[in-house]
């Protein structure tokens, strides 16, 4: 057989099968031009495996010395080179391998798993200062909530305030179908796509879980002050952090499904640290967004019709004015970079009306990047974008006022994301802020 040893990889994922024979990997070095696609198949999906084909055709160079291969020993390209070797793998029997006895010096060492403690005041990956930890109270409760199962095992008594870990399930199979729609693997985590895509994919993101809890002690409500969030993956395992680990084993969490475990601390609003007589936690989901339509203006006066995703209430939006203008350049203090200036600037109402946190209308583009005046080469440039400006008619901040008749709502305004030249088109799109689910109350004591 023949192998592929790609260093770089994560440990004992060092050396994948490439062909059962010298003759058929031949035969894919025809069919695909060089090593390069063949070594890296194995964390590939087909459309990523042809993308780097088509991306990196083969040279002049390449091709006769293919040639050379293909008329002197009598042989043609693999047909289906991609499916020839994820069904070699798949098969493989990787135990096979053997590794020597000096294998460890050559690998990072695992990390050892830390001692389980909770403060206050630290998080998954460690604590700050000498705080003791808190002392842990065992609650095991369970509930369900916006399709998944939620797990509190214990919570923290700690001596500035409470911290409950909030463990929530996540089937293998949401997370697998997900993965498969992106075709996303360890090595394609997503950078490659589009900005729209990559909000539809932290939407859709089984395990992009945001909440604001808050906990009625005593009959007190006290809001939260802080959170972390870890998360465990069954499908990359070799992907997982050492805390994540650390969490499921500590819970007893099932490693075959997907995990967010969430951690949120609520100080103490007594001068003591109090007795726990009754615990009430309430879950609030953050809004999520959601795209909705995308629309072009030429003119003042001109209408769009909208539906809420959610709500499936129809909305019209009705230009009050729209023009180009351009950003006075002494807004801008950096005196080493020239600023794009150039923007168009809309106001415009809502029937029926909006609450202004359930919606946002954005520039589909990000515009132009500030340009540095006298650039050194050796210098790093900007690769992203680095800030954003909203400015009408002179105003330093968007207002929202009345405008008319009080049920076409307020006068909102906004403006394009700048542009070095005047643009005459801007493609924007309405985002609503919507929670996934109503919130909810769960008794712990």
């Amino acid at each position: 057989m023949v192998f592929a040893v790609s260093p770089m990889n994560t440990p004992r994922k060092y050396v994948h099968p490439l062909a059962n024979s010298f003759s058929d990997f031949l035969c894919l070095l025809l069919a695909c031009g060089d090593t390069a696609a063949l070594e890296q198949a194995h964390g590939w999906h087909q459309k990523e495996f042809d993308t780097f084909l088509e991306d990196n055709p083969v040279t002049k160079e390449q091709m006769a010395v293919l040639n050379i291969i293909r008329e002197k020993l009598y042989l043609e390209p693999m047909e289906h080179p991609f499916t020839y070797i994820k069904q070699l793998q798949a098969e493989f029997d990787y135990s096979k391998i053997k590794f020597t006895k000096d294998y460890e010096d050559f690998i990072p060492p695992v990390p050892s798993l830390p001692e389980w403690k909770v403060c206050f005041d630290g998080n998954f990956w460690g604590q700050s200062g000498r705080q003791r930890p808190g002392k842990e109270i065992t609650v095991q409760t369970h509930f369900n909530l916006n399709d998944k199962e939620w797990h509190i095992p214990s919570i923290y008594s700690c001596s500035s305030g409470l911290i409950i870990d909030f463990c929530i399930k996540i089937p293998a199979k949401r997370i697998t179908n997900f993965i498969d729609k992106w075709e996303l693997s360890p090595e394609n985590g997503g950078s490659n796509f589009s900005e729209q895509q990559q909000e539809e994919i932290e939407t859709e993101n089984p395990i992009t879980i945001n909440i604001s809890p808050e906990i009625v002690l005593n009959g007190k409500t006290i809001s939260c002050s802080h959170s972390y969030k870890l998360s465990w993956n069954p499908c990359f395992p070799e992907l997982n952090e050492i805390e994540s680990y650390g969490a499921c084993k500590h819970y007893g969490l099932d490693q075959n499904s997907g995990w967010v475990i969430w951690r949120s601390a609520f100080p103490w609003q007594t001068k003591r640290k109090p007795s726990i007589s009754s615990l009430d936690v309430m879950i609030k989901h953050d809004p999520i967004n959601i795209s909705s339509s995308h629309f072009n203006i030429n003119a003042p006066g001109e209408r769009i019709e909208f539906t809420n995703p959610v709500t499936n209430i129809l909305h019209i939006m009705t230009v009050q004015e729209y023009k180009l203008q351009e950003i006075p350049t002494n807004m801008f203090s950096d005196e080493d970079y020239d600023f794009p200036s150039h923007c168009i600037a809309m106001s415009y109402t809502i029937s029926p009306d909006l609450d202004d946190e359930s919606f946002s209308v954005r520039d589909c583009s990000s515009g132009d990047k500030p340009r540095k005046k006298h650039r050194n080469p050796m210098e790093p440039q900007a690769i992203s974008d680095c800030f954003a400006v909203g400015i009408i008619s002179g105003a330093h901040s968007l207002a929202a006022i009345t405008f008319g008749d009080s049920r076409q709502g307020k006068l909102r305004a906004l403006c394009s994301a700048l542009h070095f030249e005047p643009v005459e088109t801007v493609d924007w799109k309405i985002i609503f802020h919507e929670k996934p689910c109503h919130d909810m109350t769960v008794k712990l004591i």
